[in-house]
This record gives structure tokens, C-alpha cells and sequence, in this order.
């Protein structure tokens, strides 16, 4: 069995060696040709995998790393027999709270008395949602799709716009269909925000018109930004990336764990697929984090606590720092520093894998780890 996979993903030999032969190709670089005798295919987001690159090849089953489907043609698939599978991922979460506590920091703020507003609430935006209301605050939830299966306490997103001073947007791209999510934060709606909210953007770039941020951005003052995803990646506009407070390559998703984690689960599906028994198993791969346990006493500060827990295993300013010393020379440069960063990113870890030590009786403590979903260890 020949298997065609991009160069990036993590553990390639561990999972997927004796299953067949792996061909390593850059992921941009994947095409007709690669997968010409290809059996299987193994992805991430920066190879479109449509009926163009898969018709007449073998390739019977496409594993993307990732979480999001935009860049598949599921259509096709279906047509023709496709398997496929993908994978979730927690970092998200991480990214956006080390966001949240920059943000705050930067303008004084307390956080607990903010409103948040999370539109799309499937595997990243679900998990955000239980760990902001986790730790007690105002949350909005916006996500039309799931409000049509299932009813429940949804929002629209002109309240979300209108109530919340942090909105933070984890929705597929989706450019047809009922629920279209292309250029979903356009200029009209970009000019709905409100007063001093904060724009967090880690789904898809389209899915805010960058131009009209651009120029949004420049005309109030009181708005603020994050962005780790932009339109016409990996090209990115410069501009736009110095008007945000923090501006990242694509890589809010980037943990070990969660990429790792990504490969083990498309490998257990590709088992699943053959028929085979798994021979593999992620904890005895993963290394042991270089910061596994904490210990607070009961009476330390919660605002101190959250920002060392969550700042401990993970800070997005050092990757903010990295990719805006790579916004030089010309648009072919950037774009090869935007690959390069996140081909050669550096290990970091997740908060749900730390070990928290309460020494002592403290409910609000107790409260912030449990929410964080950290290990907690009594005293």
C-alpha cells in the first residue's frame, strides 16, 4: 500500500509505517502526479483535495490533520467511496485564553466582567464555550447550523455583534450552502461592533473580510484584534498583521499534543477503514511536558493563578513576536517565512495535560482548574 502524505505531519513512521510505504512531499506541492498510484492520503489544510487532484488515482481514503473540511471536497468523496477522517484540536482553546490575558493586560480590564461571544460552537468553539462558562463568565453563543438541528440558547450573530465585547469566531469555511461563513464578518458588519470589543479570529481568514478590517481598524481606535488566520494564505497583508495586537501563522492549533494527537486519530481511523487492529498508542509517544505539576497554595490570588496557569504552558506573544520579524523583504519572502514558521515550530504543550496541586481549601482556585481542564491534585 503506497501512502502519500505531507512532510509535516508529526509521527509519520510511528503510525504509519507498517502499514505501507510513506511518500513525504511538501504539503503545497501535492498533485495529480503524487497521488497518481497513491492508496491512501494524508493531508493538512494547505492541500485543496477536490475531485481535480483524486479522480481516476486509487486513493481510497484522504486523513486530514486538522479541523476544519474547507480545503475537501466531502461532495466528491461521497461520489466516489472516499473515506476520510479528521481530528480536533484543543490548542485553540489555549491560544485564545493566552489572547484573552494580553488583551487584558494591555487595556486594564477585568476579564470576568466581559461578554463573549463565541460564533460556532463545533469541536474548538464548543470546547471554548464550556471553558469560559467554566470560570464563571458571560457567554453568547452563536451557531446557526446547530440551532436548526438542535434548537437550545443560541444567539443570532447581529446580537453577538450588538452585546459582546469579545467575539471570537470558530466556524468552517463555507462559501455556499445555508449557511454561508465567507467573509461572514464583512465591512457592514465589521462597523456593527461593539465600543472597545476585542475580534479574535483562529477558524478560517475568509471568514473575515481582511480588507474591511484593514480599514476598520484604522478608523477606530477602539477596536482591537487578534488574527492567526488571513486571507490568501500564506501570503498575508502586512498592514493589516501591524494594525493587530496579536498576529500568528496559522498555528493557534499548533500544540504537540494536538498535532500529535491529529495523526493518531486519522491513523486509528485508517485502521478502522482496513479492518485492522491498532498497533499504536499516542501516551506511549507523547514526552513527558517540561512543566507537569504546580503547586498554589489556597491563598493565591485566582486573576494571578489563571494568567500563570495558562501563561506557564503556553504565551501566543512569542509566536506573535516570530512571525512579525518575518513580514520583511517582498510578498514571495513572506510567504516562504509564513510556511517556514510553522513547518519548524517549536514544541509547546496543553493546558489539560498540567498537573495542578491545591494546597489547602479553595474554591475559586479549584474552580479555575477544573475549568481549564487541568489535572487537579489535592493537597
Amino acid at each position: 500500500m503506497r501512502i502519500v502524505a505531507d512532510e509535516n505531519i508529526p509521527l509519520l513512521d510511528a503510525f504509519f509505517a507498517s502499514l505501507g510505504d510513506i511518500q513525504r512531499l511538501p504539503g503545497r506541492s501535492i498533485d495529480r502526479a503524487a497521488v497518481a498510484d497513491a492508496d491512501i492520503l494524508l493531508v493538512r489544510s494547505v492541500t485543496p483535495v477536490t475531485r481535480e487532484l483524486l479522480e481516476g488515482t486509487p486513493v481510497r481514503f484522504v486523513g486530514t490533520c486538522t479541523i476544519g473540511t474547507d480545503h475537501l471536497d466531502l461532495e466528491y468523496f461521497q461520489q466516489a467511496g472516499i473515506q476520510w477522517s479528521g481530528c480536533n484540536a484543543r490548542g485553540v482553546v489555549d491560544y485564545v485564553l493566552g489572547s484573552l490575558l494580553t488583551l487584558a493586560e494591555i487595556e486594564g480590564v477585568d476579564l470576568a466582567q466581559r461578554t463573549y461571544g463565541v460564533v460556532g460552537a463545533g469541536q474548538v468553539g464548543g470546547r471554548l464555550v464550556k471553558v469560559l462558562q467554566g470560570l464563571g463568565w458571560n457567554v453568547l453563543v452563536c451557531d446557526p447550523p446547530r440551532q436548526a438541528a438542535e434548537g437550545g440558547d443560541f444567539v443570532s450573530l447581529d446580537e453577538i455583534l450588538q452585546r459582546c465585547d469579545v467575539i471570537s469566531l470558530h466556524t468552517p469555511l463555507d462559501k455556499t450552502g445555508e449557511h454561508p461563513s465567507w467573509h461572514l464578518l464583512d465591512g457592514p458588519r465589521l462597523q456593527q461592533l461593539k465600543r472597545g470589543s476585542w475580534l479574535i479570529n483562529a477558524s478560517r481568514g475568509p471568514v473575515v473580510d481582511n480588507a474591511a478590517l484593514h480599514d476598520i481598524l484604522l478608523n477606530r481606535e477602539d477596536l482591537q484584534a487578534v488574527l492567526d488566520v488571513w486571507e490568501g494564505e500564506p501570503k498575508v497583508n502586512a498592514e493589516l498583521a501591524d494594525l493587530c495586537v496579536i498576529g500568528t501563522p496559522h498555528i493557534a492549533g499548533y500544540s504537540l499534543d494536538g498535532r500529535q494527537r491529529g495523526t493518531a486519530q486519522i491513523y486509528q481511523a485508517l485502521c478502522a477503514f482496513l479492518g485492522q487492529d491498532e498497533q499504536i498508542k499516542l501516551a506511549d509517544l507523547l514526552p513527558e511536558p517540561w512543566l507537569a505539576e504546580v503547586t498554589l497554595d489556597a491563598g493565591t490570588d485566582p486573576v494571578w493563578a489563571l494568567n500563570m496557569l495558562c501563561r506557564g504552558v503556553y504565551d501566543p506573544r512569542r509566536d506573535d513576536a516570530d512571525f512579525r520579524r518575518s513580514l520583511v523583504g517582498d510578498s514571495t519572502q513572506q510567504r516562504l517565512a509564513f510556511d517556514s514558521l510553522r513547518k519548524h515550530y517549536l514544541p509547546r504543550r496543553e493546558i489539560e495535560g498540567l498537573r495542578v496541586r491545591v494546597n489547602g481549601q479553595s474554591e475559586p482556585l479549584i474552580q479555575i482548574v477544573q475549568a481549564l481542564g487541568a489535572v487537579l491534585v489535592k493537597g
